[in-house]
């Protein structure tokens, strides 16, 4: 006797950084079972999306472009109330985190989960119950290796610049803001942190920066975040 056929999970894929978005979509088509049937660059397209194609799931960065988290969180919800929502963000803030838990996503996945955690919880149903995913797993299957170059740690001046305002709690874009970058820069220097100090996010980045000399100790850093 064959074994039953997984039942379809439809799937919209929310996240502003393409190739990270495609090689997403690409791991997640390997699964039985799973349809990508939309992508999105900013909140916007993800709400108006998510209204044209009823997916069942979505994986949505709360760091993209027109994009409010707990206002898009609340525009998917009220269009579809069934929707299960799983955030998939490098941002670890817990005020954030606990304010979209209140509001009904699913769970909050670390862009450095692995790939089982990943799979798990888009396949997961729980019946409408709360479900908070905690993750603390090498990035390995959602990033490319990047070799740090030679020097103290392997942090450029402005990488350590970055996470020296990162330790003080600041958002991303209160970064950029403050050093007068793109906020899209920021990104992609966290990313380049969090693999040259293999760090799983961004307390554990400050701490490692830490450890190793590159950043001076902060006063209670861990409990700034």
């Amino acid at each position: 006797m064959s074994e039953p056929t997984p039942e379809t999970v439809r799937i919209l894929v929310a996240d502003d950084h393409t190739l990270l978005r495609e090689a997403l979509c690409d791991l997640l088509r390997t699964e039985p079972g799973f349809e990508i049937v939309a992508q999105a660059g900013n909140g916007e397209d993800a709400i108006r999306l998510a209204a044209v194609h009823r997916p069942d799931v979505v994986l949505l960065d709360i760091e993209m472009p027109r994009n409010d988290p707990p206002a898009t969180v609340r525009r998917l919800l009220t269009c579809d109330p069934g929707l299960r929502i799983i955030v998939l963000s490098m941002y670890d803030g817990q005020q954030l985190v606990q304010e979209l838990l209140r509001l009904g996503i699913s769970g909050y996945l670390h862009k450095s989960t692995g790939r089982e955690t990943l799979i798990s919880a888009v396949r997961s149903r729980e019946g409408g119950e709360l479900r908070t995913v905690t993750v603390s797993v090498s990035p390995d299957s959602l990033r490319a290796p990047q070799t740090a170059p030679d020097g103290a740690g392997g942090l450029s001046d402005r990488e350590e610049e970055v996470l020296t305002l990162v330790a003080t709690a600041m958002s991303n874009r209160q970064i950029a803001v403050k050093l007068g970058i793109a906020e899209g820069t920021i990104k992609r220097h966290m990313r380049n942190i969090f693999t040259k100090l293999d760090a799983v996010s961004r307390i554990d980045a400050v701490n490692k920066a830490v450890e190793r000399g590159l950043l001076a100790q902060q006063e209670n850093p861990r409990r700034r975040f």
